[in-house]
């Protein structure tokens, strides 16, 4: 095992995630820096975002980024910007000059994603590298939109990469890659519910693991695992 999860209810992992990124934050800007953060969609969107939209944090020195997007218009209920918007940006206050969005509903898409590296570069610390970053997990076992067996788990140059192919709907997405999502100075990975269970077991007791989350986890420095009790029921 990488490290020893969290497992708690959703309010006190939500609790955990605040905590620990206020913590985080408040380390990085005590050093005149800006503290740049990458966040998902789904469960943990609606699970933590609202608690995330409390922190006593100045926003203002803050830089936000996204792990992945669909390509759907920013209004779109599937769109991750819309979620974290809504749930978590928009309540705090975030000025927009702060907020990075992935424009995966370009219709050319690879240049998008040339385009959101020059923005992580010109944002990031140099190499680029991201301060935070938090991930939900797939029943699958995927990542932002890093799907098992697919090409771009090899990717070893570029920080985002367009996906033409994903194996669920819809199939035209950008996502950050693995160097950039796992050399972070802090990986949060929280999953929640049933359907979790067997992937975290996999990716928390075997070493060898192809699963994207497990690839993640390897090689993280410094990870945090957040897991209700139903995505915990398998670990011993």
């Amino acid at each position: 095992m990488f490290v020893t999860p969290i497992v708690a209810d959703l309010p006190t992992l939500s609790d955990r995630l605040a905590g620990d990124l206020e913590l985080e934050c408040g380390r990085v800007q005590a050093t005149r820096r800006r503290f740049t953060v990458a966040s998902p969609g789904g469960s943990v969107a609606t699970t933590c975002f609202p608690r995330l939209a409390r922190l006593p944090i100045d926003w203002d020195r803050c830089e936000f980024f996204w792990v992945d997007e669909r390509a759907v218009p920013p209004g779109d209920p599937e769109s991750n910007y819309g979620a974290a918007q809504s749930l978590w940006l928009k309540p705090a206050g975030v000025p927009a000059a702060r907020i990075h969005r992935m424009s995966a509903d370009d219709p050319d898409l690879d240049k998008a994603a040339e385009g959101y590296t020059d923005v992580i570069t010109r944002f990031g610390q140099r190499p680029p590298r991201l301060d935070y970053v938090i991930l939900g997990v797939g029943p699958d076992g995927h990542v932002a939109s890093l799907f098992p067996g697919h090409v771009l788990l090899s990717e070893a140059r570029r920080l985002v990469a367009a996906v033409h192919d994903a194996p669920k709907p819809p199939p035209r997405r950008m996502t950050l890659t693995l160097p950039l999502l796992a050399g972070a100075g802090r990986v949060v990975v929280a999953a929640f519910g049933h359907a979790k269970a067997e992937v975290m077991r996999e990716a928390l007791t075997n070493p060898e693991s192809a699963l994207p989350v497990a690839m993640v986890l390897r090689h993280a420095e410094r990870p945090l695992i957040l897991l209700d009790r139903d995505a915990a029921r398998l670990l011993s």
